[in-house]
């Protein structure tokens, strides 16, 4: 049997290098050791601003470069699209989520994963087959 596929929100990205937060820490990197995650051109951009400028010891741009080249980019899935775009809006109609939200939701879906971990959604919710899931409950 195949592992599912998981689509990671940038939050869980983030959390492998926060310091002030142990256990979201260790979960975050043991999800990002797995072989089964993508993510999203959008996960990337949010990562690479919140490292350069919200880390406590911001990241340098060479050694974002280099997590961005040898970790992110290989697992990037979606780029930026106008099918993407239309997506998105349909499932903030449709969830009332925000927009951000909505587009990493649509890129989730894009990228043909079944399960998206992130704690800012709905745990457990199943939207176009890909089932909302909060890697720090």
């Amino acid at each position: 049997m195949s592992a599912k596929l998981a689509f990671l929100d940038t939050n869980v990205v983030v959390y492998a290098f926060d310091d002030t937060a142990p256990e979201k820490r260790r979960r975050a990197q043991q999800l990002l050791r797995e072989s089964t995650w993508c993510c999203s051109w959008q996960v990337i951009q949010e990562f690479s601003h919140t490292a350069l400028h919200r880390f406590a010891s911001p990241l340098s741009p060479v050694d974002l470069s280099d997590y961005v080249d040898l970790v992110l980019w290989p697992r990037c899935r979606v780029l930026p699209s106008h099918d993407l775009l239309r997506a998105a809006l349909t499932v903030h109609r449709e969830t009332g989520y925000r927009w951000y939200d909505s587009l990493i939701v649509s890129g989730a879906i894009a990228s043909g994963a079944t399960l998206l971990y992130t704690e800012d959604l709905q745990h457990d919710r199943v939207i176009d087959g890909v089932r909302i899931m909060n890697p720090f409950r």
